[in-house]
């Protein structure tokens, strides 16, 4: 029996030898057929590695208000500077001289001698040689305003007025943040006090209030009112670049350690190379979040200051100004056609800019994983 047993066992294990004998053959044929399928690629060459550039883009493409921020601020831009190559029936300065006809209805009392008294209506035709607060029709899609301009046409030219100031306002302040604040984070020392303490007093400046005085002074200094909303975005870049250099001081004394840096030095480079290529460089995915969320806050300055009439004169067309014509009440109360669609692009630029800066945030931070 025990030989039995002992002849069965060799026999399953010859078996079994066998068995994995074929198995291995076939493994060995299928990497032989692979490797003549791809015979000079390595194996890493079938896994597709992402950038890191292309995951921030999934990411933010992936986030349905960064989108919706993204379509909105492309279709305002198209708006503002390619449609008046479509809508070229009316421009943004010139009234609409067709005139028109009005007629009013005045209730006259009569006293007699008796002391009874009798009422009338007297019907008063009007005509004027301009078409002033005409409602939306097929000729002025958005009507006209007080001085008979066309609605639609100060839109799109209103809009290139509030964006441009806002995006040289955002740029001037980002480079003056770069600037100082890079110096301030990479010397350190009294000169990273000296600029700190200037940002502290910027920081402490009523800027609104500022600016109200600022725009008295350049009106009694007789300065082109066409010219007057530049000369204050200007001066407001001047005293809000303090929260840029403070971000760029943050960060870049966080990365002035680190092993790059010491390489940097050991290699000679210059002081100007190593901050502006070498530093920067990894500070500018918090810079572009930070001037998206800047970008909204500057249309509403613009906005602001044009509304109280500091900003672009009325017949140079800007939101804020077209918006000033709501100070009427007669216009406030029954021509929403005039002051209700700049107040409608100053809310969706706004929301717009602010989603982008969002989705951005989101993306640019290695934590997230949406």
């Amino acid at each position: 029996m025990e030989n039995e047993k002992n002849i069965i066992s060799s026999e399953e294990i010859t078996e079994n030898a066998a068995v994995n004998s074929a198995a291995e053959n076939e493994i060995a044929e299928i990497s032989a057929e692979a490797r003549a399928a791809t015979p000079d690629e390595p194996h890493d060459k079938n896994v597709k590695l992402m950038s890191p550039g292309r995951m921030v883009m999934r990411r933010f493409f992936r986030s349905k208000l960064s989108m919706i921020g993204l379509v909105t601020i492309v279709l305002l831009f198209l708006f503002c500077w390619a449609g008046p190559l479509f809508y070229t029936q009316w421009d943004a300065s010139v009234p609409d001289y067709n005139g028109k006809v009005e007629y009013s209805d005045d209730i006259i009392t009569v006293t007699r001698p008796d002391g009874s008294t009798y009422t009338f209506h007297q019907i008063i035709e009007t005509g004027k040689s301009i078409n002033d607060l005409a409602k939306p029709d097929a000729n002025h899609p958005l009507g006209t305003d007080k001085n008979g301009l066309d609605v639609m046409a100060r839109l799109m030219y209103g809009g290139r007025i509030s964006l441009v100031i806002s995006f040289l306002a955002v740029f001037i302040i980002t480079v003056f943040g770069v600037v100082f604040g890079g110096i301030a984070g990479y010397f350190g020392g009294w000169i990273d006090n000296v600029i700190m303490r200037i940002c502290d007093i910027l920081m402490c400046l009523p800027g609104f209030p500022i600016l109200l005085i600022v725009g008295t002074l350049i009106e009694s200094w007789g300065i082109d009112l066409q010219y007057r909303i530049y000369y204050l975005m200007g001066f407001l870049t001047l005293i809000s670049w303090s929260g840029t250099a403070r971000l760029v001081r943050g960060q870049i004394l966080s990365l002035r350690e680190q092993e790059y840096m010491v390489a940097a030095e050991a290699m000679g480079y210059s002081t100007g190379r190593k901050i502006f290529k070498h530093l920067v460089p990894n500070v500018m995915p918090q810079l572009i979040v930070s001037m998206t969320m800047s970008l909204g806050s500057m249309i509403l300055y613009e906005a602001s200051l044009s509304y109280l009439g500091l900003g672009a004169p009325e017949k140079y067309a800007a939101w804020g100004t077209m918006i000033n014509s709501a100070t009427d009440p007669n216009i406030l109360e029954n021509f929403f056609n005039i002051w209700g669609p700049p107040g409608l692009c100053i809310v969706l630029a706004v929301l717009a800019f602010n989603f982008v800066g969002d989705g951005l945030r989101d993306a640019l931070d290695p934590k997230m994983r949406r």
